[in-house]
C-alpha cells in the first residue's frame, strides 16, 4: 500500500498501493503532533494484531493523544486534517514477477486528500511478508511502534535529515554495536553462519543465538545492552523474493544496521555471512 518515509532508504524501489514516495514537510512534522492518531485495527477481531496493538499504545504512545478505530471508520475520518493514523498496510513493488507483498506499519496524516496515495507519511517500518504468520512478527510490534514515535521526534528536532541520506543517518549506529550484544535466531541466518563457531570466525563481537522469549523479554525489559536482529522474509510461504535485515537496539528503538538483498540459492532467506561482515567494518 503506502511507500512512506522508510522507502527513503531503499532508494525508491517499492511502489505501493498508495503513496509515491512523499517525504514529509517541516510543516507535516510540525502538523503531525497538532493532532489525535488514530490507531487502525484489522477487519477480523480474531488477528493477534488487534489485541497486542492496544497493549502496545498503552505501554509506549505518549507523543499524541490516540484511540482505535475500524478500517470503515478510517475511510470515514482520514479526510480530517486533526488526525493522524497508525495503520497496516500491504505493499508489493514495481516490476516484481513474483508479485511478493509487505506488511508495513505506517504513521500518516490524515487531511483533504482524494486518494489515500496523497496521505502524508511521517514514518513507516517493514514488518513481514503478507502471508506470514502473526507470531514471527507480533511479538516485536512494541519496539517498531517505539522506534516510530522516537523517529518522529528525532525528525522534529532534526528535520534536515529527512531530505539527506536517512539510510545513513541509521547506519552510523553500526559503530556503536561492538559495544551491544546481538540476538540472532538461528533459524533467521544463513547455513554457514548459523551456529556460534561459524560467526565466530567472522564477527568478533559479543553475541547471542536466542529464541523468540529471550528477545521478547529483552524488548519488555528495555535491555539497554541487547540489539537483535529483525528479518522480514518469506519464512516457509514459497515466495522468494526480498530478505530485509533491521539490527533494533532492545532499549533505545534505535536501528544500528539495515539492509536487504533478493533471496537466491546463493544469498537465502536469512542473516548472511556478509552482513555480519559489514558490522565488523
Amino acid at each position: 500500500m503506502k511507500k512512506i518515509l522508510f522507502m527513503l532508504l531503499l532508494s525508491g524501489l517499492m511502489k505501493p498501493l498508495f503513496s509515491q514516495g512523499y517525504v514529509p514537510t517541516r510543516e507535516d512534522i510540525n502538523t503531525f503532533f497538532t493532532t489525535k492518531t488514530l490507531v487502525v485495527l484489522e477487519d477480523n477481531p480474531l488477528l493477534e494484531f488487534n489485541m497486542v496493538i492496544k497493549d502496545v499504545m498503552k505501554q509506549e504512545w505518549n507523543i499524541t493523544e490516540y484511540d482505535f478505530i475500524s478500517f470503515k471508520e478510517f475511510e470515514e475520518k482520514r479526510m480530517d486534517a486533526k488526525y493522524s493514523f497508525l495503520l497496516m498496510t500491504q505493499v508489493s513493488f514495481e516490476n516484481d514477477k513474483t508479485d511478493a507483498q509487505y506488511r508495513f506499519l505506517h504513521l500518516s496524516l490524515g487531511g483533504d486528500y482524494f486518494r489515500l496515495n496523497q496521505m502524508p507519511d511521517i514514518a513507516s517500518v517493514p514488518v513481514a511478508y503478507f502471508n506470514v504468520e502473526e507470531d514471527n512478527y507480533a511479538y516485536k510490534l512494541g519496539i517498531l511502534v517505539r522506534f516510530i514515535q522516537k523517529h518522529a521526534l528525532l525528525i522534529k528536532e532534526q528535520p534536515e535529515i529527512v531530505s539527506a541520506n536517512v539510510l545513513k543517518h541509521y547506519n552510523d549506529n553500526i559503530r556503536d554495536i561492538k559495544d551491544k550484544t546481538l540476538y540472532v535466531l538461528e533459524n533467521e541466518l544463513a547455513k554457514d553462519v548459523n551456529s556460534v563457531a561459524r560467526i565466530k570466525k567472522i564477527y568478533p563481537y559479543k553475541f547471542k543465538i536466542v529464541t523468540k522469549e529471550e528477545i521478547e523479554q529483552a524488548i519488555e525489559e528495555r535491555n539497554e545492552d541487547v540489539v537483535f536482529l529483525h528479518k522480514v522474509g518469506p519464512e516457509g510461504t514459497k515466495i522468494d523474493a526480498r530478505c530485509y535485515k533491521v539490527i533494533i537496539g532492545a532499549g533505545d528503538a534505535n536501528f544500528y544496521y539495515f539492509d536487504y538483498h533478493k533471496i537466491s540459492d546463493k544469498n537465502p532467506d536469512g542473516f548472511l555471512s556478509s552482513d555480519f561482515k559489514k558490522l565488523v567494518k
